[in-house]
């Protein structure tokens, strides 16, 4: 194994996956608000936050499906090597990572059942940018109204038209990060 893929997990994992998971978790419940995760060194061409987000929230029992764009010799040794995690096919992953064009088609991945809603995939969309402009969010966690820039808003409000089913989505870029679940209903602005 090469000595690169040994390197930039956490320096000091407990501290640094409980600071990172606050994080993460707080995107998704306050859906919109842009958050900062560092503490990682992932390679190319893995955000520092998407890299961040797979070390915290990803281990040896998580299946994780790679979008081509991120299906990488580096890429999988680095993931496989700091979580132990099963990399699978897109209808067994708990946990998605691409650009959102990789992704595609949606449906392809878990979304839950009736009686198990919580049964869905998680994706981790990487993009060039994220910005509080854009989409018009509303619902659990956001007073008011919150801004976001997203990839497709049509798919975004299809996804909430199917709550309880559905993913949920960290959005990903540089260090940055945004949680947008299900639950959110997304208007295109």
């Amino acid at each position: 194994m090469r000595a690169d893929v040994l390197e930039g997990g956490f320096a000091q994992a407990p501290l640094d996956s409980a600071r990172s998971f606050r994080v993460a978790m707080n995107a998704l419940a306050r859906p919109g608000r842009i958050g900062v995760l560092t503490g990682a060194r992932p390679p190319a061409p893995l955000s520092v936050a998407a890299g961040v987000l797979l070390l915290t929230l990803v281990d040896g029992s998580t299946p994780v499906w790679l979008a081509p764009s991120h299906d990488l010799p580096d890429v999988r040794d680095w993931l496989v090597f700091h979580t132990g995690a099963a990399l699978v096919a897109p209808e067994a992953a708990m946990f998605a990572l691409g650009r959102w064009e990789a992704l595609l088609p949606l449906d392809r991945f878990p979304l839950g059942t009736p009686d198990y809603p919580d049964r869905s995939a998680t994706l981790i969309i990487e993009c060039d940018a994220l910005r509080a402009e854009g989409c018009r969010l509303t619902g659990p966690g956001i007073k008011g109204e919150a801004r976001l820039s997203l990839p497709d808003p049509a798919a975004f409000a299809a996804n909430h038209a199917r709550y309880p089913l559905g993913f949920d989505a960290f959005l990903t870029a540089g260090a940055l990060v945004a949680g947008l679940p299900r639950s959110t209903r997304v208007e295109a602005i």
